[in-house]
């Protein structure tokens, strides 16, 4: 069994390759601001998903989900900065991120219950 089969790693990888396409279109002058923030918060879900995985206890792994999901909701606010600034329609990649943060925050709960 891998990280890889997990479905909130799965699911947290699509949405990381979707912010990058997005910030491929977002204005120059956000480069070094929005697209940074976004790029790094996106592949922090899937990325902490991998490490609470290899961690020895579920615990550690469900207060890695817990990172992974803030991760989550500061994507979430920076897909509506975008959005309000009229930078890019960002509903497809806010519809995506409700849904890893679902599946990250039952993967926790899970976790915690299974002790």
């Amino acid at each position: 069994m891998s990280y890889r089969t997990v479905i909130a790693w799965e699911k947290g990888m699509n949405l990381v390759v979707e912010i990058y396409k997005l910030t491929e279109i977002l204005p120059t002058a956000e480069k070094y601001g929005l697209v940074t923030q976004m790029q790094r918060a996106a592949t922090s879900i899937p990325s902490n998903i991998a490490e609470g995985y290899g961690r020895g206890s579920k615990l550690d792994y469900a207060r890695f989900t817990d990172i992974a999901l803030g991760s989550v909701r500061e994507l979430q606010t920076q897909l509506e900065i975008c959005q309000r600034l009229g930078f890019a329609e960002t509903m497809k990649q806010i519809t995506q991120a409700d849904e890893v943060a679902r599946i990250i925050y039952g993967l926790g709960r899970s976790l915690r219950a299974n002790k």
